[in-house]
C-alpha cells in the first residue's frame, strides 16, 4: 500500500524533535505541506532545514508559538494558513510528562499541564474545524499517553490531562463524522527519544546509550523501546484516505506495555 497526502496541509505541534519531527518527515515524504510548530526558533529552523534536505521540494513552514496560550494557538493556525494554505490535518502533539505525588502537585502545575495538553488541542481543533467541515475533509490526531487509559499512582497531572484528551477525541469524532472530519488518538508508550538520551547522560553510566536503552526495554512485551518512525507510520496512515473508516479510536502504540486494550 502506498500512502499519499498530496494536496493536504498538516499542522503538527511539538514538531521540532522526537515523535513530532518524525511525523513531519513522514507526512512530507507522503507529499503533504507541513507546518511544524514549537516554542524554540533555533530548534525549529534546524528541523525545517533537516526535513527540506531529506525531501527535495517539500513545503515546510517553521512556526515559533507557545500553544499553551490562546494567542499562541491563533498564531500557529494563522501563520500555517498564510504560508501553506488551509489546514486539513492537525496533530496535537505538544506536551511533557508532568507527574508526582498528588499532595505535591500545586495549582500552577495543574493549570500549566491542562493548558499545554488539553486546551491547546481544544483551541487548535476549534480553529481549523470550520474549514475542515466546509471542505468535507479533515483529520485530527491527539497524541496522548497510555496513562490516559490506565493511570498509575503519582501519575497526576499528566494522566488526568491525557484522559481528558481521550474524551475530547471521542466527542470530536462523533461531531465530526457527518462533516468528513475523522478524529483519533495515539497513546504513546516508551520510545527512543532525546528525553531518554538526556536521562542516560545524567546517569553517567559506563554503558553506552544503545546498551542502556536495550536493557531498559528488555522488560517490555516486545523486548525493546519503540522507534519514532514506527509511531509516524501509523500517524501517516490515520490521516490518509486509506483510513477513511477509522474514527473515534484510541490506539496504544506501546509495544504491548499498556495493561488495557
Amino acid at each position: 500500500m502506498q500512502i499519499r497526502l498530496d494536496g493536504h496541509t498538516a499542522l503538527i505541534t511539538g514538531a521540532s524533535k522526537g515523535l513530532g519531527r518524525a511525523m513531519a518527515e513522514s507526512f512530507a515524504e507522503a507529499g503533504a505541506a507541513v507546518a511544524i510548530v514549537a516554542r524554540r526558533p533555533a530548534e525549529l529552523e534546524a528541523a525545517k532545514a533537516g526535513i527540506a534536505a531529506r525531501f527535495q521540494g517539500a513545503r515546510i513552514a517553521a512556526i515559533a508559538a507557545d500553544v499553551s496560550t490562546a494567542e499562541g494557538c491563533a498564531k500557529a493556525v494563522a501563520e500555517a494558513t498564510a504560508a501553506l494554505g488551509p489546514v486539513d490535518i492537525l496533530v496535537n502533539n505538544a506536551g511533557t510528562s508532568q507527574r508526582g505525588p498528588f499532595p505535591e502537585v500545586d495549582d500552577a502545575l495543574w493549570q500549566a499541564d491542562l493548558d499545554l495538553k488539553l486546551f491547546a488541542a481544544i483551541r487548535l481543533s476549534r480553529a481549523v474545524w470550520g474549514g475542515m467541515a466546509e471542505r468535507k475533509w479533515g483529520r485530527i490526531i491527539n497524541v496522548l499517553a497510555i496513562a490516559a487509559k490506565a493511570p498509575a499512582a503519582e501519575s497526576a497531572p499528566t494522566a488526568v490531562s491525557r484522559a481528558a484528551g481521550m474524551a475530547l477525541t471521542k466527542i470530536l469524532a462523533n461531531e465530526g463524522a457527518k462533516h468528513g472530519i475523522l478524529v483519533n488518538a495515539m497513546l504513546v508508550g516508551l520510545f527512543d527519544s532525546e528525553q531518554h538520551q538526556k536521562r542516560h547522560a545524567g546517569m553517567k553510566s559506563e554503558q553506552s546509550y544503545e546498551e542502556w536503552l536495550a536493557k531498559a526495554g528488555a522488560g517490555l512485551p516486545l523486548g525493546r523501546y519503540g522507534r519514532p518512525e514506527e509511531f509516524s507510520a501509523l500517524a501517516t496512515f490515520l490521516v490518509s484516505d486509506a483510513a477513511s473508516y477509522i474514527t473515534g479510536t484510541a490506539i496504544n502504540v506501546d509495544g504491548g506495555r499498556s495493561p488495557v486494550v
